[in-house]
């Protein structure tokens, strides 16, 4: 039966591949937003660990973060199929149609279709679809075959079972890549590219080990302060604890034996600073035997950012740089992404491009393919040079993908690599800050259409003839959570943090509890017949 099984594999992986040489001829369009005719097939299945997902408030709505792909259909020739796990509401896909310039609204909507598996339950969406047979058909039936792609936040097997049965291919990495996503895989990616990365671990899967390694690292750099212990699949930071060797000073290295020293850092990874609100030592370490983890050494630095580069490996194996950023980041320890600020800072920006040039080589070696992001902590040395150690490679569409892309479908724009600078069709270079968390507890309770209303009175849109003003997302998130995303783009990065401050500022005004004139809302959808959905 083993064998048999082995088989079976092996023919679906011939299969797959296959299926996937098919973008060569076909990946060009999916990018030439003039001249493309393609169906679009967008799963928006956050394939990760599930349990890690949870920790992510709000984790239910972030199917909703590729929404900017609609975008492409102000080409008139796409069609595009959006899949979700519970229905979208109206008034959101009506908001980003809405900012298709020249498309008349009902042209662009006669070709998206939106589907829904109605499956509320921590899955991912992709094997919710699977589950559903006729759901597949439909989707089957609704594509023309030898125009259509599937694009999605991540690809697992989930994602390339779901392309083998539909008959699509898949524009991502082959699963069996994914490895160079975590943790460890990151180093090592780091390491055979030539990329300066923290000193620290290979992957392991036990306390015990975690111990032992932080103690060799702790003996190999006796200044060290801080060590981060990281899940090896945690994300946005959420999956990092901090170790503070500070309060064992007593077991440090040379103050005690080897075997103190491991024994002292054991008994106190259940004192950690975790970086999720509700993490626990307990779930922890039980992650660690399920998922594995790495000790990594905490850059200390006066001056210090946490930049990022953005990269894309084509069918042809050819690697491009997309953008950088400065991520913005929270939590206990500045370990949690919290958005970022487009480009990054002009003093290390070409310097980012080159190494990630590096490690998308490296990566297009070994087969990977599409998007790629490479985070890295940037401090400024002796000499008052910024020096770059990289942190971690994310093979799927991180927090950086959609506000920059945003920018580039609604612009029409280009990034040039000899500035690092992104230019509008006009010339315009354009500036952004971002974020998925914008997140207030008297936020909650406002329903999507309580939010189109707020920016239509405020004028908060997205102006398509200066090129500036705000694209939000992560809607559906808001009444329950009060959290909210949102692109405020500008000609200049002080005019894009104003618009981003005025937006806050808004919504911090029509959400406190003594301003009366949210009842212009409700009498505005009484006197128009309008219920909350729009009809």
């Amino acid at each position: 039966m083993q064998m048999v099984n082995e088989v079976v594999r092996g023919e679906q992986a011939d299969q797959f591949r296959l299926l996937q040489s098919t973008l060569r001829d076909r990946w060009q369009s999916i990018e030439d937003s003039n001249n493309s005719d393609v169906d679009i097939l967008v799963v928006p299945s956050l394939s990760i660990d599930q349990r890690e997902l949870t920790k992510i408030e709000g984790y239910e709505h972030y199917e909703e973060r590729l929404l900017f792909s609609l975008i492409r259909l102000w080409n008139p020739r796409n069609r595009l199929i959006y899949i979700t796990s519970v229905p979208l509401h109206p008034s959101i896909v009506d908001y980003y149609l809405q900012l298709l310039p020249g498309i008349p609204f009902s042209h662009a909507r006669n070709r998206l279709l939106l589907l829904s598996t109605y499956d509320s339950s921590l899955k991912p969406l992709s094997q919710k679809i699977l589950e559903r047979p006729r759901l597949l058909h439909r989707i089957r039936q609704a594509l023309r075959l030898d125009k259509s792609f599937m694009i999605c936040y991540n690809a697992t097997d989930l994602e390339a079972e779901l392309s083998l049965k539909l008959g699509v291919p898949l524009y991502a990495a082959d699963p069996k890549l994914q490895i160079w996503g975590t943790k460890s895989g990151s180093r090592q990616i780091f390491a055979e590219s030539g990329v300066p990365f923290p000193d620290g671990s290979e992957r392991l899967w036990d306390t015990d080990d975690l111990a032992q390694a932080a103690a060799d690292l702790w003996g190999r750099q006796p200044q060290l302060k801080k060590i981060v212990v990281k899940l090896n699949e945690g994300i946005s930071g959420e999956g990092n604890a901090l170790l503070d060797l500070t309060a064992i000073a007593h077991a440090a290295p040379g103050n005690a034996s080897h075997r103190q020293t491991v024994a002292a850092i054991k008994d106190s990874f259940a004192k950690m600073r975790f970086q999720a609100k509700q993490e626990t030592w307990e779930n922890f370490s039980q992650r660690i035997s399920e998922i594995g983890g790495i000790v990594e050494a905490f850059v200390e630095g006066k001056v210090k950012r946490s930049p990022s580069v953005q990269g894309r490996i084509t069918p042809l194996g050819e690697v491009e740089i997309l953008s950088t950023h400065d991520q913005i980041l929270g939590g206990p320890d500045g370990q949690i992404y919290l958005g970022c600020r487009f480009p990054a800072d002009e003093a290390y920006r070409l310097q980012l491009q080159h190494l990630g040039l590096k490690v998308g080589k490296k990566l297009a070696q070994k087969g990977a393919l599409e998007r790629f992001g490479v985070d890295f902590i940037a401090v400024v040395g002796d000499n008052g040079e910024w020096e770059m150690q990289g942190i971690e490679i994310n093979l799927r569409k991180g927090g950086t993908t959609h506000p920059f892309m945003t920018l580039k479908l609604l612009t029409n724009g280009r990034y040039d690599l000899s500035t690092g600078l992104f230019y509008s069709q006009q010339g315009r270079p354009k500036y952004y800050i971002a974020t998925d968390n914008l997140h207030k507890q008297h936020y909650q309770g406002l329903l999507p259409n309580d939010l189109m209303d707020i920016i239509a009175l405020h004028r908060l849109h997205f102006d398509t003839g200066t090129e500036t003003g705000t694209v939000f997302h992560l809607m559906g998130c808001l009444s329950q959570f009060g959290k909210l995303g949102l692109t405020s783009i500008g000609d200049s990065p002080q005019q894009a943090e104003e618009i981003y401050n005025k937006v806050v500022k808004v919504l911090d005004e029509e959400t406190n509890s003594n301003n009366s004139d949210f009842t212009y809302f409700s009498e505005y959808a009484f006197a128009t017949g309008r219920d909350e959905f729009g009809c």
